[in-house]
C-alpha cells in the first residue's frame, strides 16, 4: 500500500507514523503515489475538486481504478476528461441505497457528519440557549429549531437539536420521512401541496416545479418566522438547489437568528446564501459553509476510509481484478471505463448517445497483478 498524506491529515490527528505501523509506506510526492499505484482512493476527485483537481488528470493513466467524490452531475464535462486518461473512475455518490451497500455508503456518512456539525455552529452562533432551563431568574424558553429536508443530514440534524432540548419541527416533500420526524421527538410540518413523483427510486426527492416551489415558500414563510435556527438541506441530484427561503422571509425573522444553509455547494436554499461564507443580513446570520464534515475531520475520515475500504473490497469479492457489471453496486457507481463516460445518465447530462450493450459483463481492471484482500496494490 502506498500513500500519499496531504497536511491536512495532520490537522484531522492521523500522523505519518500511524500509516507506516499498518504496513504503508509514505510516498515522497503525489506523482509518486499515482504512478506505482494501481487503485487511487480520493475523497474529492477532478469535478469534485474545484482547486487542484485538473492537476491529477495528467497522472492518471490508462485501466488506473479512480474511487471518489466526482459531482459527475454537477460537472459531467469534468467526466470526460477523466475519461480521456483512460482511468477508471468510480463515484461513491452514485452508491445505490440498497441494504448491501449501506457499508458503502460515503454520501450518507458525510451527510451525517454535516447534520450534526450544523447544529452545534448554529447554537454557537444564536444568542440564546437551546434548552428549556429554570434558574434563578426564572424559565428560559427554549429555541425553536426548523429543519427543511427530512434525508440524511436533516435527520441527524433533527435528533442533535432535540438532544440539546430545542423545539424542533421539520418539513419534507415526501410523505414517507413523516413517521422517521416523529420518531426522532420532532413536528412534521404539512403543508396543504401535493408534489408529483416526490423521490426517486433511490429515495431522494425529486425537482418539482417553479409554480410549487413558490406556494412552498409562501406556507413556509410563517414556520420560518417563527423560528430562531433554520437548517436547509434540500438537494435534488444534478441540478441547482431549490429556493425555499426569499431575502422576505429572512427579514421577517427575529434578529439574532440563524440559518445553516447545507445546500450552498449548489447555490443555497436560502436566496441570500454565498457558499463558502458566513454573512448577516437583517440582522441573520446565514451560514454557507460547504465542506462541514470537513468541521470533524477525525471521524469524518474514519468513517470515509471504512465506506471505501468496504467498497473496494466488494469490487474485488473474488480476490481478483474484476470489475462485475452484473451487480448493481458496481454498475451504478461507474462513471469511466475504456477512454469513455460509460454511465447512462452521465452520458445523457453530456448529450450523448446510449452506449450499446456489450457482451461481456466481466471487466478486468487493468491491475498488474491479482488483487487479493489486505493485498498491497491500492492506495489511499
Amino acid at each position: 500500500m502506498i500513500i500519499g498524506v496531504p497536511k491536512e491529515s495532520e490537522a484531522a490527528f492521523y500522523a505519518d507514523a500511524a500509516y507506516a505501523e499498518k504496513g504503508a509506506r509514505i510516498a515522497a510526492s503525489r506523482t509518486e503515489v499515482f504512478a506505482s499505484a494501481d487503485a487511487v482512493f480520493q475523497v474529492l476527485a477532478h469535478g469534485a475538486n474545484d482547486k487542484t483537481g485538473r492537476a491529477d488528470l495528467p497522472l492518471l493513466r490508462r485501466d488506473q481504478v479512480l474511487i471518489g467524490f466526482f459531482r459527475p452531475l454537477g460537472s459531467p464535462e469534468t467526466v470526460q476528461e477523466t475519461a480521456s486518461t483512460g482511468a477508471m473512475g468510480f463515484a461513491v455518490e452514485f452508491m445505490p441505497r440498497i441494504t448491501r451497500a449501506q457499508s458503502m455508503d460515503a454520501l450518507s456518512s458525510m451527510a451525517t457528519v454535516a447534520g450534526y456539525k450544523a447544529v452545534l455552529h448554529a447554537a454557537s452562533i444564536l444568542p440564546r440557549m437551546f434548552p428549556m432551563l429554570m434558574t434563578a431568574a426564572g424559565t428560559v424558553t427554549p429555541a425553536r429549531v426548523l429543519i427543511v429536508g427530512a434525508g440524511v443530514a436533516g435527520l441527524q440534524a433533527i435528533a442533535t437539536a432535540r438532544r440539546l432540548g430545542a423545539v424542533v419541527s421539520a418539513y419534507d416533500i415526501r410523505p414517507a420521512t413523516k413517521e422517521e420526524v416523529r420518531s426522532l421527538g420532532a413536528r412534521f410540518v404539512e403543508l396543504p401541496l401535493e408534489a408529483a413523483d416526490a423521490q426517486d427510486t433511490g429515495g431522494y426527492a425529486k425537482a418539482q416545479d417553479e409554480s410549487f416551489y413558490r406556494r412552498q415558500r409562501e406556507l413556509l414563510a410563517r414556520v420560518v418566522a417563527e423560528s430562531d435556527v433554520v437548517i436547509t438541506t434540500a438537494m435534488v441530484p444534478g441540478r441547482k438547489a431549490p429556493v425555499l427561503i426569499t431575502a422576505d422571509m429572512v427579514a421577517s425573522m427575529r434578529p439574532g437568528s440563524v440559518i445553516v444553509d447545507l445546500a450552498g455547494e449548489r447555490g443555497g436554499n436560502c436566496e441570500l446564501t454565498r457558499a463558502y461564507a458566513t454573512v448577516v443580513e437583517h440582522g441573520v446570520t446565514i451560514i454557507g459553509e460547504v465542506n462541514l464534515a470537513g468541521s470533524v475531520p477525525y471521524h469524518a475520515s474514519q468513517m470515509y476510509a471504512r465506506n471505501i475500504t468496504a467498497f473496494f473490497l466488494h469490487l474485488m469479492k473474488s480476490g481478483l481484478p474484476q470489475v462485475n457489471l452484473e451487480d448493481e453496486i458496481t454498475r451504478e457507481t461507474l462513471l469511466t471505463r475504456g477512454g469513455e463516460v460509460v454511465h447512462p445518465r452521465v452520458r445523457q447530462a453530456l448529450g450523448l448517445s446510449p452506449l450499446a450493450a456489450s457482451a461481456p459483463q466481466r471487466a478486468s481492471l487493468g491491475m498488474s497483478e491479482p488483487v487479493k484482500r489486505g493485498g498491497s496494490s491500492d492506495a489511499v
